[in-house]
Parts: C-alpha cells; structure tokens; sequence
C-alpha cells in the first residue's frame, strides 16, 4: 500500500509550522544548542548488569549523558552496546545497578504511585517495528487513544478524546476519516505514523525512538523524520534517537553519543562526531557508512577493524575496544582510557559543548 498523506500544507502532509492541527498557533521551541540550557535528562555513572556470578553480563558501565528541552540526541554504535538497556532505563522499565538518572531534576525511580503515573506521561516511546507495535484488532483511534485508559484526567470524555484523535492523525499527516481503520489497512510508514501519535497522546516532554525508521523503506523512512523534526519544532519535544543508520542520526540530532560494550566512548555535537571523530571506533564506524558520493568514497579508505566484538560477560581490561584498535599498545592494556576533549569553535553562538572521548591516543584535537 503506497504512502498517502492527508491534504495539508506541507510535504509530509502535516500542518504547517507554527499550527496546530486546527490551524491555530501553537507555542513551541526549538534547541538552540545554549551550553546553558537546564537539561532535561541527566545521566550520571549509570551502570547494569544481568545475570550471576561468572555468567553477569554487563550492558551499561558508567553511562553518562545529557539531553536538553528540544535537543534531539543520537545514541549509535554496533548490536549489543547497550543501547536498547539505555533506552528501558529511560522509560523506567529496568532499574539500574548503580549511578542516577535525573528528569527535570527528579529521581524517577524514586518515585511512587500518582506521581510516578504523572511522570510516565512525561517520557514515551516510538518502537522499530510498526508491524508488530500495533494491536491489529484495534483501530487507529483506539490505538492512539489506549493511553488514555491509564491517564483518564488527560482527555475526560468521549467528545474530547474523539476530537483529539482527530487532531493528532492531522499532526502527523494522515487523515482524520482513517480513525475507524485497522492497521492491515495501512502501509508501514502510515503504522509508524499511529506509533507517533500514540507516544503524543499524552503530551511528553521526550520520546524515545528505538530504530524508528529501520523497517521502513527508504522513501517512507524520509517521510517520518520530517515528521518527526516537524513535531519538535511545533511542540518542543526532545528525542533520544537510537539507531544503526548514521546518515538518519546526523539527519535528525543535533548531538551524538557513541557507545561500545556499554560504555560511552564519544560524544559531542553532531558535526564535530560525524566529520572530526577523537576515538578510533567512531572513525571506524564513520568510514563504514556507505557514500554515494564515488569520488569521497575514493578519498576516503575504509577502516577495517580485526577481530570480533568481544563478550560482554568478559570485557577486556584497561581499553574495552582496545582488541580490534590499529592504535593499541602495551598501556591499553592496563590503564583504562582518560578522557580527552577538545573545544571546537563551531558555531560562535554555541559555545561550551565538549566534544570528548575515552581514548589513550585520539584522532584530532588537543587533549585537556
């Protein structure tokens, strides 16, 4: 089934922005990149374990990030980093072993009963498969609106919930007459779109989207993160973006975390991760990503890395990824990697945003 947008004013059949679904105005912002800005989420030393004894395997060791109102933040790196545990740590749905996580500069695990409801409106999630997210005997409308059984105070009556489904299949480019249908009658990116809706239905401040646009076409994949960035722009909602496909991250964030058997071995604004790597596996990883562009793909030699991922039941000393580093010796062995900066000019206007990384011999930049 081809993808087919509702009549709106924009190219991914969304209002235009600045307006509601409704046309009226709609107060929204968007991240400006300020070093000084609260942060939404705080991250600090989180670290989570499975299992016991010899057989505890560690998927997060030390996590620290930031995300700030309106900011969207690309998580990255190979199958089994961590990623998708970061992620349930997120939405509170694994409690971690060690280290606190902060929204709005509250513990959410402390919290209990009717504040812990209000706070899971807050935070929601976007899943990789539209296919196998959606109830196939439920309707668009009773799909989007499931979220409400729980939260009966956000829209109190039939009326209302009736006119917000409407309002939210507008906002995200499908047609309010596709309420009463079923998922088997939508294509793909039309299920991703419903996913969408239904993570606003209670009006977070942050989605989490879990590989959001993997299962779709290429064609389709572009037209749900436009809808995804005309979303933040219009309501100010942050985004952690998990996902394999970097040219999507660098699309849609304006920071990138990379990750590596749990830990986070880079981070910074986008184009400083994406064209000035300070650690070997983000440059790894960069050189990778397919180009289309023949003559750069020329210039730029494939990083072949040696060797297989190592265990996470058995992550090797000092350097975890020191194993498959062409720049590895003795040191990597034994010291784990300090942490290493650089202070990029890019934008005047944004300044103070660190670009780091954990790594005994950085790519670029002067260590402080």
């Amino acid at each position: 089934m081809s993808e087919t947008p509702a009549t709106e004013t924009s190219a991914t059949g969304t209002p235009a922005p600045g307006t509601s679904a409704t046309g009226t105005s709609v107060p929204g912002r968007r991240f400006d990149g300020r070093a000084d800005a609260p942060p939404l989420l705080e991250v600090a030393g989180v670290t989570k374990t499975f299992g016991h004894g010899r057989r505890r395997l560690t998927a997060l060791d030390g996590v620290d990030l930031r995300l700030r109102g309106g900011e969207t933040l690309g998580l990255v790196g190979e199958s089994g980093c961590g990623k998708s545990t970061l992620a349930r740590v997120l939405l509170g749905l694994e409690r971690p072993d060690a280290g606190t996580v902060r929204f709005d500069g509250t513990d959410p695990f402390t919290l209990r009963g009717k504040a812990l409801l209000a706070w899971r409106r807050r935070v929601q999630m976007v899943f990789q498969d539209p296919f196998a997210s959606l109830n196939a005997r439920m309707s668009a409308a009773d799909l989007i609106g499931e979220p409400w059984r729980t939260h009966r105070d956000v829209v109190p009556t039939a009326q209302a919930r009736e006119r917000r489904v409407r309002e939210l299949l507008s906002l995200v480019g499908l047609r309010e007459s596709d309420a009463h249908r079923y998922p088997d009658e939508f294509s793909g990116g039309q299920r991703q779109r419903i996913g969408i809706a239904r993570a606003l239905a209670l009006d977070p401040d942050l989605i989490v989207c879990d590989e959001p646009v993997s299962a779709l076409d290429l064609s389709v994949q572009a037209q749900v993160l436009n809808v995804l960035s005309e979303l933040r722009e219009r309501l100010g909602v942050s985004y952690v973006f998990i996902s394999h496909d970097l040219s999507v991250v660098r699309y849609v964030a304006d920071r990138v975390t990379v990750m590596y058997l749990g830990k986070v071995v880079e981070h910074g604004r986008t184009e400083d991760v994406f064209d000035r790597p300070l650690h070997p596996y983000t440059a790894a990883l960069m050189s990778a990503a397919p180009v289309l562009d023949a003559s750069r793909a020329a210039e730029d030699a494939e990083i072949r890395l040696r060797g297989e991922i190592p265990s996470p039941y058995d992550i090797p000393s000092g350097c975890r990824f020191r194993t498959r580093c062409w720049q590895a010796e003795d040191r990597c062995a034994d010291l784990a990697p300090p942490a290493v900066s650089r202070a990029d000019a890019g934008d005047p206007g944004r300044p103070g945003q660190p670009h780091a990384a954990l790594c005994h011999f950085p790519l670029a930049g002067e260590q402080s």
